[in-house]
């Protein structure tokens, strides 16, 4: 019987969780400020740009785009990972787009980081989740590439078998679920206390 202590462990996929734990406390230490600031300034006034709907409608569609696509990959169904890849990647693009135009909102009603506590965080929050999401961008365009390249049948069986691809499309996928469920916790954080 194996011990599931002593296993082996995937070394990129134990450096992505670490990164993401990572990512996660920065996240929270950051919500835990805006509480405190809160508790001691009894209302920081919050206004969110109704943009962020459609920012979270697309990096939930994303997020079931690149799941889709992670099955067709298992599948031997290439056409179709082809476009679920496709979709997500112009669904992040989506995202990125909603949140500058939320940003704008921002700033056209004078709600800048200098005079607007509820404002700063917002700004810190959402611009920490961007970076966030373009490097995921990068590791999507990669795979992207990669797709499109090997467009035949037998590249794209030798793609799919390959160990190192296989785990490259698997930690994108986990890193992008991540990225969705911070945005979602950021955006229901930001919805309960504007409300």
């Amino acid at each position: 019987m194996e011990n599931s202590w002593t296993k082996r462990r995937e070394p990129f996929q134990f450096m992505l969780y670490l990164g993401l734990i990572s990512s996660a406390l920065l996240f929270l230490f950051i919500i835990l400020v805006f509480v405190k600031k809160e508790l001691v300034n009894q209302d920081i006034p919050l206004k969110i740009p109704k943009v962020f709907w459609f920012s979270t409608l697309a990096i939930l569609l994303s997020s079931l785009t690149i799941w889709q696509a992670q099955k067709s990959m298992e599948l031997q169904k290439f056409k179709e990972y082809r476009q679920y890849i496709i979709s997500t990647y112009f669904l992040a693009l989506a995202f990125l787009l909603f949140q500058f135009w939320g940003w704008m909102d921002l700033l056209n009603n004078n709600v800048l980081p200098s005079n607007n506590t509820g404002g700063s965080f917002i700004f810190i929050l959402s611009g920490l989740h961007v970076i966030h999401t373009l490097g995921g961008l990068v590791a999507l365009g990669m795979v992207l590439y990669n797709s499109l390249k090997n467009r035949s049948f037998i590249d794209s069986f030798v793609e799919s078998v390959n160990p190192p691809n296989q785990l490259r499309l698997r930690l994108i996928s986990i890193y992008w679920h991540f990225v969705d469920v911070v945005w979602i916790v950021i955006f229901l954080f930001l919805l309960w206390h504007a409300s």
